[in-house]
């Protein structure tokens, strides 16, 4: 690494996928550009953002369907398997290689298109200065440019009756380090991340149990695919205890003992490991220095206008500090070169967060994008929806992958589409042409007059759209 310039055209102050595509995107646009965050290189890792994790929860859960493909189903293809064994060490051995050809691609990426990069922690002093508080390659400590990006992401939750103490108390990070399965888990949150671990584990066989404060499951869901989802989890011995209000958490000899409180009065659950998965919240506590006055509101998220600049000059923030649209590393990236593109002079593309598609990588994937049945029947739109079954698509069925529901909701005036909710396989790669459609004011015969490949998962949309015709 050559030592740092005292001045850039933009600096990027962030560890992760959003802050490197940033900072790349920036240079590409012929900016000179420095990312600085404390874990932007550390021992070559990027680390510390929700990217990283959901590679984690991904490769982990590829390897857990495996095993249970081959453990529950694998006699109806007529295979059969003896001495089927999990070895937890290389199934982690692969995730982390993974990740470790993720963190190259980054660096390599730093190094092709010359972006400079420091492992520092880094603070904003003011609108064009920025501070290295560890001085690692004898640089000067401060460092200024045109114009600053934040983006150093969220941190987990923290909830101070569940202390994470990453042995038997441990936030979603460590919960997918384990070195040897736990016989049993319990989970303090019921959203993305609280599934998507409780998916992994109990399809290696523990003894799952879910608690969560709100009384409604997945209220971000639309509520008719909600209800649908919560079955397909009761389908799969994971236990949901849902309207909880955890009162305590004690370790008890190699035991975790939770009280809760529900409806029907108080109890107490003994497990293995206890892990705390209660949502993310900005990193921005260090962010700036106090004389930097950067506003920010009591959640600790970044003021930002429509242009995803803040109060200061010449400093933007985007991905997870900002109140605009779901904590998502695409939606971040999205963000990123948007800013990039304005400070280049170059017309930027506002972002349309309607059309950012969710991901929860459970199995089956659940994915929307869009608007629910009930946000737009509370404003009074004149709406209509349709749900279809992936029992009827026969790629599903050939590939033992038919639970699954695809539900479509179009503007009743003019047939465009507004909303998509999908359960079922491979529904994070089907829901980027629903989003497509969406962005670009599809209606039903854009689909219906469209080849789709037969048999193929992606079918279900002109199946969908033709079902949706003929009944309306």
């Amino acid at each position: 690494m050559s030592s740092l310039k005292k001045k850039y055209d933009v600096i990027v102050i962030g560890c992760g996928a959003i802050a490197h595509a940033t900072a790349v995107k920036c240079s590409q646009l012929g900016l000179s550009t420095l990312c600085a965050g404390k874990n932007s290189i550390s021992n070559l890792k990027f680390a510390g953002d929700t990217c990283s994790e959901n590679i984690n929860i991904v490769a982990l859960l590829e390897s857990v369907k495996l095993y249970q493909n081959i453990a529950e189903s694998i006699n109806n293809h007529g295979i059969y398997v003896d001495g089927l064994a999990v070895d937890l060490q290389q199934m982690m051995q692969r995730k982390n290689s993974i990740l470790k050809d993720r963190d190259d691609y980054l660096l390599n990426a730093f190094r092709q298109h010359q972006v400079d990069y420091v492992c520092s922690t880094t603070q904003l002093l003011n609108s064009n200065t920025i501070k290295l508080l560890e001085n690692l390659d004898n640089s000067s400590t401060t460092i200024q440019a045109d114009n600053i990006i934040l983006a150093t992401d969220s941190v987990p939750i923290s909830l101070p009756f569940a202390i994470v103490d990453n042995k038997f108390i441990l936030d979603s990070t460590s919960a997918l380090n384990f070195t040897e399965i736990p016989k049993s888990i319990a989970i303090l949150g019921a959203g993305v991340i609280g599934l998507e671990i409780a998916g992994i584990w109990k399809r290696l066989g523990a003894k799952v149990t879910i608690l969560e404060a709100q009384d409604i499951f997945l209220s971000v869901l639309d509520d008719q695919i909600s209800s649908l989802t919560y079955q397909l989890f009761i389908d799969q011995d994971i236990e949901l205890r849902l309207g909880t209000r955890v009162i305590s958490t004690q370790i008890i000899g190699k035991k975790v003992v939770v009280e809760y409180q529900d409806i029907d009065g108080v109890h107490a659950i003994k497990i293995d490991k206890l892990i705390v998965a209660s949502g993310r919240k900005p990193n921005s506590e260090f962010l700036a220095a106090a004389e930097a006055n950067l506003l920010l509101d009591e959640n600790g998220f970044v003021h930002v206008d429509e242009n995803l600049r803040t109060n200061l000059p010449s400093v933007y923030a985007i991905g997870d500090l900002t109140l605009y649209g779901p904590m998502l590393t695409h939606k971040g990236i999205a963000e990123g070169i948007f800013v990039a593109e304005q400070i280049a002079g170059k017309r930027g593309t506002p972002i349309n967060y309607m059309t950012i598609p969710n991901v929860i990588y459970t199995e089956p994937e659940i994915s929307w994008v869009g608007y629910t049945e009930q946000n737009l029947k509370s404003v009074g739109e004149p709406i209509k929806s349709f749900v279809y079954s992936f029992q009827n698509n026969f790629h599903a069925r050939a590939t033992d992958k038919f639970p699954g529901f695809i539900k479509v909701i179009i503007d009743s005036t003019n047939e465009q589409i507004v909303g998509v909710h999908i359960i079922g396989k491979n529904s994070s790669d089907l829901i980027a042409e629903a989003a497509l459609a969406i962005e670009f004011s599809g209606n039903i015969d854009d689909f219906t007059r469209s080849s789709h490949a037969h048999p193929g998962f992606s079918e279900i949309f002109h199946e969908v759209f033709s079902n949706l015709r003929l009944n309306i």
